[in-house]
């Protein structure tokens, strides 16, 4: 009986050159730049802000009172941002919802139904929408937008005012969650069907063909094979936009009445978010409250990080491997 010898597993070496090893470092050395940038900039966050974590505890982030104290002390500093971590929330699940299905139709739209002529000139244009300062969208909301949302505000709560969500207490439909969340969402819009078409352009070319083949339609082919083949990198779009929604600030600010108080009614005359605030409060702030901005600051730092890393993870799980 003759004996087979297992031949020794042969490792596998790359040699790189020296451009391979100049790239490499560059592109290192700027990943650990991002990282080492990030790091400090949540740690001076964190440590201009850890006496009113001290001091406030976890009523900081439920408590409903924005009190700046007297000099004298009879009035004592009360700081929390509640009402404010809410409207941050709600004000971008709105602009979420919103956009998400505009954004799908319009990568859908781009990628598998427009002419070539039309299709170039409207990706640039979608390119460069994603660039405008959001000034320039908070302007436009308040000039042009804001008569369109109150139409709207009003039909919905005439149509569902028995939801909770929908009924005011006022008639009163301007500057509300609602109409701060429409302009959100057309600010994320851009870069989410940015990235959803991209997402759908990668779609396998012969796994349409072969759906093709079998008789199926182009919707037919878009819904079997497209979308389920995009749906990762479309969520993790998504919520790139929310992480941008989340961290908006002007046009907030011009939309929104500053109200310290809980309002899940998106109808309702009033709210605000994190960045709304500490762009309200900065300039006039005592030295005390200012450290309450920065430790809002750092909350909502955190929110945007966790949302990103979020998506991250998602794409990174779902996206096939050779």
């Amino acid at each position: 009986m003759t004996t087979v010898e297992t031949p020794t597993p042969r490792e596998m070496t790359v040699i790189y050159n020296r451009d391979d090893k100049i790239f490499r470092g560059i592109v290192t050395s700027g990943a650990l730049t991002s990282l080492v940038v990030l790091g400090a900039i949540g740690l001076f966050l964190f440590l201009r802000g850890a006496q009113i974590f001290s001091d406030n505890g976890l009523n900081f982030l439920v408590g409903s009172n924005w009190t700046a104290g007297s000099e004298d002390g009879l009035i004592p500093n009360d700081f929390s941002i509640g009402p404010m971590l809410v409207g941050t929330i709600v004000v971008s699940i709105i602009a979420l919802v919103v956009a998400f299905p505009l954004a799908i139709g319009g990568a859908l739209y781009l990628e598998f139904y427009a002419p070539q002529v039309v299709r170039k000139p409207l990706v640039t244009l979608l390119d460069l929408a994603a660039s405008i300062p959001s000034l320039i969208f908070g302007l436009w909301g308040v000039q042009i937008f804001s008569s369109f949302g109150e139409r709207w505000a009003t039909l919905l709560n005439d149509r569902l005012g028995f939801i909770p969500i929908f009924g005011v207490e006022f008639e009163n439909f301007g500057r509300s969650p609602f109409i701060a969340g429409c302009v959100l969402a057309s600010l994320i819009i851009p870069i989410t069907t940015s990235v959803a078409r991209e997402v759908y352009s990668r779609t396998p070319r012969d796994l349409v063909d072969t759906c093709y083949a079998l008789g199926g339609s182009k919707w037919g082919a878009i819904r079997a094979v497209v979308i389920p083949y995009g749906r990762s990198g479309v969520i993790g779009g998504a919520m790139l936009g929310l992480g941008r929604a989340l961290g908006e600030t002007v046009a907030v600010y011009l939309l929104l009445n500053l109200v310290f108080r809980y309002n899940f009614r998106i109808l309702e005359s009033e709210g605000g978010n994190v960045a709304s605030l500490i762009a309200t409060k900065f300039g006039e702030a005592t030295d005390y409250e200012l450290q309450a901005l920065v430790a809002a600051g750092f909350v909502l730092f955190l929110l945007t990080l966790v949302v990103n890393m979020t998506a991250t993870t998602i794409v990174q799980r779902n996206t096939p491997r050779a």
